[in-house]
């Protein structure tokens, strides 16, 4: 209990309020660039279903940036959680026979876009809020377009690093 004096003010209640407009962008990249930037609707949730959708898209991505005999040698890194591990999934990304590196919970050290590529973007986007999702997607296709090729390299040379000491370790 707190003594006041009765002139004093009331205190104001701090109220934490939930953003519901939260955009979520799955990005699916490899050492040249990004393959494919997969947006979510405003409002969304990523479900099993929503997600299977999702390596169709990447399947013709791939084909369209990496032609010939390099896209059936496809390597495939993505966490755990419930939409990515359901057994939905897992059979739908069978059918394409790429290889599903598997991922231990909760190690953001071995996703390449938590280490790698999200803490730039959250700098160059700076808190700003956008106006409209096509605004926020023309401006994370353009800031992507615009990343050195070098940038691409290292986060997946990172990836390597931390895979092997990961594998030493266990």
């Amino acid at each position: 209990m707190t003594w006041k004096h009765p002139s004093s003010p009331v205190a104001k209640k701090f109220k934490v309020q939930r953003c519901t407009a939260k955009v979520i962008a799955t990005v699916f990249w490899d050492a040249k660039c990004v393959i494919l930037l997969d947006i979510l609707p405003q409002g969304q949730c990523i479900n099993a279903a929503q997600y299977c959708s999702t390596p169709d898209r990447l399947r013709d991505a791939i084909r369209r940036k990496r032609p010939g005999p390099l896209r059936r040698a496809v390597v495939l890194l993505h966490d755990n959680p419930t939409p990515h591990s359901a057994n939905l999934t897992q059979q739908w990304l069978q059918r394409y026979g790429w290889e599903i590196l598997p991922h231990p919970a909760r190690s953001t050290d071995l996703a390449p876009s938590d280490f790698h590529l999200f803490g730039p973007l959250k700098l160059h986007l700076g808190g700003v809020a956008f106006e409209t999702e096509g605004d926020l997607v023309s401006e994370l296709k353009n800031w992507f377009a615009h990343l050195d090729l070098n940038f691409f390299r290292v986060g997946i040379y990172s990836l390597l690093l931390r895979w092997k000491k990961y594998i030493d370790l266990h």
